[in-house]
């Protein structure tokens, strides 16, 4: 702790400084100040005596908070000092108490500091001491002896300590004379007296001049005129029957409260026996607070009485008989204090929005507690209202910060109602309720999540490109950006294909759409996987599965498996005619590719030679007679089945069955061999016989044009060489390899061979020669190149015509 002296401000005023130093962002500074000074007059340099830099006062914000000295008190943030905002009436403000000070608070922020400043007061000898009247008539027998107390008189004055009331004077001091006395709380006042007999026929009228001065400088003074009357005997002045009176009285009671009963008695008779009573010394502010009934002496209550304002008051009266007798006494009135006060909640800094990830222990915000009662009147308790996650710390004198102690979930609880809650210990007790709404701002915590865990939709087969399927819809908790979901597809394969060509997700409204046209009898379900992703940083996301299922739709006509429809013979089934009623002559077996319902297959008899012989199985397709088998029945029977399925609409196909009725074989066959069929057998033969001659034709001569052409240009370019005058430069090609001088071949050849086991389906081809520049100069090389030729022909096992233009080729070559 220490002391700073403040001397030559720009008005020459001094100043004291106390620093007190609490903890690492709290502290208290002390100032002294005058009053009466002018606005903007300097108090203190605040940001020198914090040890900080007037810079850090302007970014950390400071300001005065709580108290009502803020219209006193301002703080220059540019300077770092504090200047007198209003001029300060020390009287007006604390009246008599000692010492007179502004309390208030100095916060910053980033960090957060609180600095609690106290400015006290300091008293000028601006008011002069002031007596209740001006002017006082005081009747006195002339038997008075001398010592005998006239009357007691004060001056009160507004200033305190040495500015205050500092004793009396009397003027002229013939007869009278004063003591200067002090009652219990130290307030001095005057006690008039006789000095010396009075004779009332010298001198009945006199007139005295009570002076009060203060300890102020300059001093000051003031005056009351005392008129002294002198009467005849009265040898009896009132006696009190208390030398002092004591009572207590609760604040705030009614007006007309009896507070005490003054009684005083004279032994003398008649007039100068009757007693009345009369306010001997007091203040204008008390007077408007008590009444004394001068006949009874009953002292009620007549204003509104506040413990806050005053604890103690202290009355001087006086006990008059009608002879001029007087005697004086004093009346002690203490207050009772009563809770008639409720705390006052200030908000000195709050922030209103707050992130959900905040840790443990941030600040939310700084209150002010008081209250102006006293004892336990006085006492506060603070609180928030329970079951959210915030609690109350008590950090400086009446000042409570509200942090977070739990986890906050904007998705829960996006706004907090947060009330203060002040309650103090009277009885009963008062409270105070502040609320203030917190929000809570949104951090990405949330992935979306789809509405169902599992998708599964149905395709028509032979759907077009393009169709909407349906839509996959997922929901984040999150809000703003972190809740904007974006659909993608996850890249998977389906039969060594991307999933993307066969379906697509809007990014957007996660509509899925097919891509191609799908078979149900290629692919009859699949599934892939969409992933939701939303828009925080870093991105949240989840997926799901989305199985399709390919409907089937009957867009397959049956297959007639048996019996086999050949175009180059008939088949027949065989009857004997023996055959009962009911016998199976063959059955018709078919199959459709399509499922269900679209695969139910019905056979029913469309065309039959004879329609009372035979009938079809309506699901099995079994052929069977119906009557007995006669000699009268034609041998050659011909039905026509018609298979159908049982799709909407239906499809179907048709089967020629051939019946021979008759028990031989000869039978048969002299009887299926005059067939029509043969004719048109005959005649589709022939057809596709001229058909193929023509195509062979047409290749023919085609390749005979395309080897024409190929030898006249290679003719062509052996002259450009032959004529030309270029050297002949021999080359060997990177795979030549010839270390004993006697290679077969001068180039290398690639040859391709591919094998079958049919040789004539046998394939050889031959490659370029490593290098078409080289011209071949020794015609020794031409039998090996044949020989090399015949032996791969023999090997792919090639017609020697062949052979013989392969031969040509290669000696164009040379």
């Amino acid at each position: 702790m220490h002391f700073v002296d403040l001397e030559e401000t720009p008005h020459k005023l001094q100043a004291l400084l106390l620093v007190f130093l609490m903890e690492d962002t709290v502290s208290q500074i002390r100032y002294s100040v005058p009053e009466e000074m002018r606005k903007g007059s300097f108090v203190g340099n605040l940001a020198e005596d914090l040890g900080v830099d007037a810079k850090r006062l302007r970014s950390g914000g400071a300001r005065i908070v709580s108290g009502d000295s803020s219209e006193f008190i301002r703080l220059d943030v540019d300077k770092g000092i504090l200047v007198v905002g209003e001029r300060v009436d020390r009287e007006q403000l604390c009246g008599q108490t000692s010492p007179c000070s502004l309390n208030f608070e100095m916060i910053m922020t980033n960090p957060m500091q609180l600095h609690s400043v106290v400015v006290e007061i300091l008293d000028v000898n601006d008011n002069a001491p002031v007596f209740h009247e001006k002017e006082m008539h005081v009747e006195v027998v002339e038997s008075a002896l001398p010592g005998t107390e006239i009357l007691q008189v004060s001056a009160s004055d507004a200033d305190v300590g040495v500015n205050a009331l500092h004793g009396y004077t009397l003027h002229p001091t013939t007869h009278f004379n004063i003591k200067v006395l002090s009652s219990p709380n130290g307030h001095k006042y005057a006690q008039l007296y006789l000095s010396s007999a009075l004779d009332r026929e010298k001198e009945e009228k006199m007139l005295l001049t009570l002076t009060a001065v203060d300890g102020g400088e300059p001093q000051r003074s003031g005056v009351l005129k005392i008129h002294i009357t002198v009467r005849d005997t009265n040898d009896n002045a009132p006696v009190f029957t208390q030398p002092i009176f004591k009572a207590s009285v609760k604040e705030n009671v009614p007006k007309g409260t009896l507070v005490v009963s003054l009684s005083a008695t004279d032994a003398d008779e008649g007039m100068n026996g009757r007693v009345t009573y009369h306010f001997n010394r007091m203040s204008n502010k008390v007077a408007e607070l008590f009444h004394l009934d001068g006949n009874s002496g009953d002292l009620t209550v007549t204003g509104m009485i506040d413990y806050e304002d005053n604890k103690l008051y202290e009355i001087g009266v006086q006990a008059k008989d009608q002879g001029g007798q007087s005697t004086s006494t004093n009346v002690i009135i203490e207050v009772i204090d009563v809770n008639d006060n409720a705390p006052m909640i200030t908000l000195t800094s709050f922030s209103n929005t707050v992130a959900e990830d905040s840790p443990t222990g941030t600040t939310i915000a700084i209150i002010n507690v008081k209250d102006v009662d006293s004892g336990k009147n006085g006492k506060v308790d603070c609180s928030v209202n329970p079951n959210i996650p915030f609690a109350i710390q008590s950090s400086l004198k009446n000042y409570y910060t509200l942090v977070t102690n739990g986890v906050l979930d904007r998705e829960q609880h996006p706004v907090y109602n947060i009330t203060f809650t002040a309650v103090d210990e009277g009885n009963p007790p008062l409270s105070e309720n502040k609320t203030i709404t917190l929000r809570i701002s949104d951090v990405n915590d949330n992935a979306p999540m789809f509405e169902q865990m599992i998708y599964e939709a149905n395709i028509l087969e032979n759907n077009p490109p393009g169709l909407h399927v349906f839509s996959v819809k997922a929901h984040d908790s999150d809000s703003g950006q972190n809740a904007r979901i974006s659909y993608l597809l996850i890249d998977t394969e389906l039969n060594g294909s991307p999933i993307s060509t066969y379906i697509s997700v809007n990014a957007e409204s996660g509509a899925i759409q097919a891509v191609r046209s799908f078979d149900y009898e290629q692919i009859k379900d699949f599934q892939f996987h969409v992933k939701a992703q939303d828009g925080g940083s870093p991105p949240l996301s989840s997926n799901v599965t989305v199985k399709i299922l390919i409907q089937d739709q009957n867009d397959n006509p049956p297959q007639v498996l048996y019996p086999v429809q050949t175009g180059g013979s008939v088949v027949a089934e065989m009857v004997p005619r023996s055959a009962e009623v009911g016998y199976l002559v063959t059955k018709v077996v078919a199959v459709d590719v399509d499922s269900g319902q679209n695969a139910w297959l019905s056979y029913k008899l469309q065309k039959a030679t004879d329609r009372a012989l035979f009938e079809v199985g309506l699901q099995n397709g079994e052929i069977r007679t119906i009557r007995q088998v006669t000699d009268k029945d034609a041998v050659k029977q011909r039905l026509t089945v018609i298979v159908e399925d049982n799709g909407q609409p239906s499809r179907s196909a048709t089967v020629i069955v051939n019946v021979a009725v008759a028990d031989s074989f000869p039978e048969v066959l002299s009887e299926f061999t005059d067939s029509t069929h043969d004719k048109e057998y005959n005649d589709n033969l022939t057809f596709y016989l001229v058909l193929a001659l023509a195509v062979v034709s047409f290749l023919f001569i085609t390749c005979l044009v395309v080897i024409i052409s190929v030898k006249i240009y290679r003719w062509r370019q052996s002259r450009i060489l032959y004529h030309s005058s270029l050297p002949v430069i021999p080359y060997y090609p990177p795979r030549y390899s010839d270390t004993l001088g006697t290679g077969t071949l001068q180039h290398v050849y690639n040859y391709e061979v591919c094998r079958t086991t049919d040789s004539r389906k046998s394939d050889c081809k031959f490659g370029r020669a490593a290098s078409q520049n080289v011209l071949v100069m020794d015609p020794s090389s031409t039998g090996t190149m044949q020989r090399m030729l015949r032996k791969w022909f023999a090997v792919c096992d090639l017609p020697l015509n062949l052979f013989a233009l392969c031969t040509c080729s290669v000696d164009t070559r040379r």
